[in-house]
């Protein structure tokens, strides 16, 4: 078996694999979706093939469109000479389930996957047609958060933005010029409207996404590229917005596993491949049941009906409130406590580290008795429930690849809003105060003792890309294993940086208790298991 349209001509042979097939017929979606595109996705990783395409594919399958959805990619295009072309863009979807079942399916919403590469002519002139098209509803984005990124660490742009804002929307390499670009020719052709539509798991996604875009549109406007017609339509909600949205679902790299049980069925090339850019994607995807996506219901020229296929369509508030939910109390801060200690006591999997009784309950703990008090209830998902799903079924999914050490990379910036938000809230609750706090400030030790690189039975251990390392590992340096005395004032210009935590946590008192914990982590090899049981018991 093969999966390609022809491929799934032989039905019998994919039904008895256990493989449900797609209702609707991919080449007459195709043929629909050239003439009069829809929906165009930048990010053609995993989260989008295998969550969001098929969202289209169940609104496909019930007859509510016959538009499928074409990928675009802006930053490693061996994903669509490797992934997309042999596979006519099909993807063999494998959910995950708590008691070791897998459901499997194809996923063939996808009617093409472009290079988003000006200095490709063919592809470019694909996208250009694809953005003058009066029938295109929604640009959606799956690029994570960097994508939206014009400025480096010191507040100065990247030189492939420089390079963009000198050349003019004719050359634009970085994805916010590619999308101000074909703006401007979807401008030029008519002024159609459109939704522009950030899917990326960050605050505010639409707000970040509008104002690259519009910073690229003011320069190039400035230095007469574009004209004030152009960024009055840019600017103008009404014609081109920017819904805010929030999506959870956990999509890890390839299992062997998966692959393997896949092999063992009959499916024909199912090897994951490591492209140049060290992408690592497999014709597969593997990821956890549980699935949301919550869009603002902005869409000036009409949209897919996505309700339809599981989507909160709603307001903006609304979107805030859920995203605030999920990342400031009910999954993030969850994941970033196991992670920073799942790596010092060795974990190579979430899911194991729920089964350790000390870890367990420092994320009960951070979720239901200081994260719940102060949560955000967004009305339409339960906040309390969510979290019950997330400790019962979803972190302990041992079917779940997924690492603590992936979830500890760009720690430093996860910290202000995984952790700041609920210390906001409870220094402006005169009701509450944070220092009654335990649990937060545990995870927060043990994220500066993970930083040394040791391990807790002394053994150097490898620590995540964070774009502040270096200088978090300079100041940390002088605190050593073994020496608690070592970190006597080493930790103060750190607590203070209310740029790491989102307040000064010696202004709100908390500053002393961490301390406190770090040392008794640096007691000696064994100290993060002992300081664990000593504050858990």
């Amino acid at each position: 078996m093969r999966l390609n349209y022809q491929g799934l001509q032989d039905k019998q042979a994919w039904e008895k694999a256990g493989v449900t097939l797609p209702k609707y017929d991919w080449k007459k979606i195709c043929d629909t979706t050239e003439k009069n595109p829809v929906w165009i996705h930048f990010g053609a990783g995993n989260i989008f093939r295998g969550f969001i395409a098929g969202l289209q594919g169940r609104l496909l399958d019930a007859g509510f469109t016959d538009k499928g959805i074409i990928a675009a990619e802006t930053f490693d295009y061996e994903i669509i000479d490797k992934i997309y072309n042999p596979h006519d863009s099909m993807t063999l979807m494998v959910s995950l389930k708590p008691d070791g079942s897998t459901d499997k399916a194809i996923i063939a919403s996808i009617v093409r996957g472009v290079k988003a590469d000006v200095d490709n002519a063919p592809e470019w002139e694909r996208l250009q047609k694809i953005f003058t098209s009066p029938s295109l509803q929604m640009i959606s984005y799956t690029i994570t958060e960097k994508g939206y990124a014009l400025k480096d660490m010191n507040g100065e742009l990247l030189k492939v933005v420089q390079s963009d804002i000198a050349a003019g929307p004719g050359k634009p390499h970085h994805a916010m010029s590619i999308t101000a670009s074909l703006l401007h020719s979807r401008f030029k052709a008519g002024a159609f409207p459109v939704a522009v539509v950030s899917m990326d798991n960050c605050s505010h996604n639409g707000e970040k996404l509008r104002a690259s875009v519009l910073e690229i549109a003011n320069e190039w406007e400035k230095r007469g590229f574009v004209d004030k017609k152009f960024l009055s339509w840019i600017s103008d909600e009404s014609k081109v917005s920017f819904p805010w949205s929030m999506i959870d679902k956990i999509t890890p790299r390839p299992a062997d596993s998966v692959k393997n049980e896949l092999i063992s069925l009959g499916v024909e090339e199912m090897e994951p491949v490591i492209t140049s850019r060290h992408t690592y994607i497999a014709p597969f995807v593997n990821a956890e049941v549980p699935q949301y996506l919550v869009i603002e219901d902005r869409f000036p020229n009409g949209r897919p009906a996505l309700e339809k296929a599981g989507v909160y369509m709603t307001d903006r508030d609304t979107v805030n409130k859920t995203e605030r939910m999920k990342v400031t109390t009910c999954l993030n801060p969850l994941h970033t406590a196991l992670a920073v200690y799942g790596c010092l006591l060795g974990y190579e999997k979430i899911a194991d580290e729920m089964k350790d009784s000390e870890l367990k309950t420092l994320v009960e703990r951070v979720g239901y008795q200081e994260g719940l008090p102060v949560v955000t209830n967004p009305g339409i998902l339960d906040p309390r429930a969510f979290i019950d799903e997330v400790i019962t079924q979803r972190l302990p999914n041992p079917f779940m690849p997924d690492t603590p050490q992936r979830i500890a990379t760009d720690t430093s910036q996860k910290i202000p809003v995984r952790f700041g938000e609920t210390l906001k809230s409870y220094q402006a609750d005169p009701k509450l105060s944070p220092e009654s706090l335990t649990a937060i400030p545990l995870a927060l030790a043990g994220w500066l003792r993970y930083l040394l690189g040791v391990d807790d039975s002394g053994k150097e251990m490898q620590v995540s890309p964070d774009p502040m390392l270096s200088e978090l590992q300079a100041a940390l340096k002088t605190a050593k294993l073994g020496a608690p005395d070592s970190a006597d004032g080493v930790l103060d210009p750190i607590l203070a940086n209310k740029n790491l935590f989102g307040v000064s946590l010696k202004e709100i008192g908390l500053a002393e208790k961490v301390e406190a914990i770090f040392k008794e982590l640096l007691a000696g090899p064994g100290a993060v298991r002992k300081t664990l049981k000593k504050y858990l018991s």
